[in-house]
């Protein structure tokens, strides 16, 4: 149905962290199931953040670069895959919510170029073949460089950005880049600071698709692990991420019905 691309720029923005909000609060439909890959060229974050190392190293992006070369890629991405269902602290079908972890050491990025455009072939086609959504978290400079095809095959791609004076200054070269590589870039905005949607969307020249508030305590059990804290399904920050993935879906859904069967997602300007 749909796959998505969330890439940051300079700043922490909080890609990691949207992206788990938005895993665990995906609306799926009967029979649908959600992927969660962490292509970050800078390291992923959540084997050592949410998971707090209990899975050690042993899953993720590392292991598919001999997969690539034996061609025995599709069945290494499979079981590569952790179940996250049910993280957020309420109940759910067993592995409805996958994650495929990132990346440990920022030195292992300069062998996974087969290994990203086998991704990006792959989630083309994951949606008819097997009934998956993906996310993508790109982190702060996957959207560029050799994993840089992931955004291009998306569906859609959306900009994690702060609210605040430094993050705008931070995403205006990012937003433009990808524009003008991709087109119909979406931001979605964490509220820390004082500008709001209109303002952002004035600043940067692309839409505001959803906005996620500035929520440091919820925000650390997704970045940290942290102990939740009551009701953390229903928090702000969860519910935001629930209409959010809501507006995604829909978005990426459109941006999918406007392109002619065999046409490329990606259209330089």
């Amino acid at each position: 149905m749909s796959v998505i691309a969330l890439a940051g720029c300079s700043g922490a923005p909080g890609v990691t962290t949207t992206a788990l909000a938005l895993l665990l609060n995906w609306p799926l439909q009967p029979g649908r199931k959600m992927i969660l890959a962490e292509c970050d060229p800078d390291g992923g974050a959540v084997l050592h953040g949410l998971l707090q190392g209990t899975l050690g190293d042993r899953y993720g992006l590392r292991n598919l670069s001999v997969a690539v070369r034996t061609g025995e890629f599709s069945d290494a991405f499979w079981r590569q895959l952790i179940d996250l269902s049910g993280e957020d602290g309420t109940k759910a079908s067993p592995r409805d919510r996958l994650l495929l972890p990132g990346i440990t050491d920022p030195a292992q990025a300069a062998s996974l170029s087969p290994v990203w455009k086998a991704l990006a072939t792959m989630f083309r086609g994951i949606d008819t073949q097997t009934d998956h959504d993906v996310l993508i978290d790109l982190g702060r400079s996957g959207a560029v460089g050799p994993s840089g095809v992931l955004a291009e095959q998306a569906d859609l791609v959306v900009v994690v950005v702060r609210n605040t004076l430094r993050g705008l200054q931070a995403a205006q070269t990012r937003v433009s880049a990808l524009e003008e590589r991709i087109g119909d870039v979406g931001l979605v905005v964490i509220d820390e600071g004082a500008y709001p949607a209109g303002d952002v969307k004035r600043v940067l020249q692309v839409p505001v698709v959803a906005t996620l508030p500035y929520a440091p305590v919820d925000a650390r059990v997704l970045s940290d692990g942290a102990e939740q804290p009551r009701r953390f399904a229903r928090s702000p920050l969860m519910k935001a991420a629930r209409t959010g993935s809501t507006v995604l879906v829909q978005r990426a859904a459109l941006r999918r019905a406007r392109l002619a069967p065999g046409v490329e997602v990606s259209h330089a300007r």
